[in-house]
């Protein structure tokens, strides 16, 4: 699968709970198609006390994966969400564009 959204970028959330929210993207699960998304669909969980480890008991709140195909990407440059192109430069490597603006995606 084709993953055009990387660690790091600004996305936007299309479908679900979290409908029109804005993080960053912490990681890229490509093999299952997914990301974890700062602020975006939390989780909680129940921790069990243990103190040889330090741990205390508790209900804590963790970001779980996303389905990559509900994000879309917001242009750094005009902060609008957009799709993705690839523009090849003179050195062979590709380059994302902001399909809107057509100002660039990687840094």
């Amino acid at each position: 699968m084709q993953v055009n959204v990387r660690k790091n970028d600004q996305v936007k959330i299309l479908s679900g709970k979290d409908r029109g929210k804005v993080g960053k993207v912490l990681r890229i699960l490509p093999a299952k198609g997914k990301a974890i998304v700062e602020g975006i669909n939390f989780r909680k969980k129940h921790t069990k006390a243990n103190p040889a480890k330090g741990v205390q008991a508790g209900i804590i709140q963790q970001e779980t994966p996303i389905q990559i195909s509900v994000l879309m990407i917001v242009c750094p440059e005009c902060g609008k969400q957009t799709r993705i192109k690839h523009k090849k430069l003179e050195d062979g490597s590709k380059q994302r564009i902001c399909a809107k603006c057509a100002g660039s995606l990687d840094k």
